[in-house]
């Protein structure tokens, strides 16, 4: 989930003529993508949480149904955590001092937009 995320960031980066120096994934932390320069940070930022939800969604849309019960499960259950993970994570996450939601509130993201994207990827992410 982590590295889709992450990945969310680095296509947002490189699209907005950044250069990414460093991804970090640990395995019992946050990760983060190191950008510089960064010409546009908001672009970056949302970048995670957008690409980190519509990636999975769309893999899903693609594969639903076609695949062995099992394996179609898996990417439903995978698709569902990636939304609600993110969602939780902007929709909730303006509360902390630290993270992609603090950084949007710096670079003039209002407030009602992160909880707006984060219940609607929270209910996506249940419903799928």
């Amino acid at each position: 989930m982590m590295a889709v995320h992450e990945s969310g960031h680095v296509l947002a980066a490189l699209v907005g003529g950044g250069r990414v120096r460093r991804v970090v994934l640990p395995i019992a932390n946050f990760s983060r993508t190191d950008v510089d320069p960064n010409p546009s940070p908001r672009l970056e930022v949302w970048g995670g949480p957008v690409w980190g939800s519509v990636i999975p969604l769309q893999g899903w849309v693609l594969v639903r149904g076609k695949l062995r019960k099992p394996v179609d499960i898996a990417v439903g259950f995978f698709t569902g955590l990636c939304l609600v993970a993110d969602g939780a994570y902007l929709g909730m996450g303006w509360t902390m001092s630290a993270g992609d939601a603090a950084e949007l509130i710096k670079l003039g993201t209002p407030i009602w937009l992160l909880i707006t994207f984060g219940l609607t990827a929270i209910v996506l992410g249940l419903y799928v």
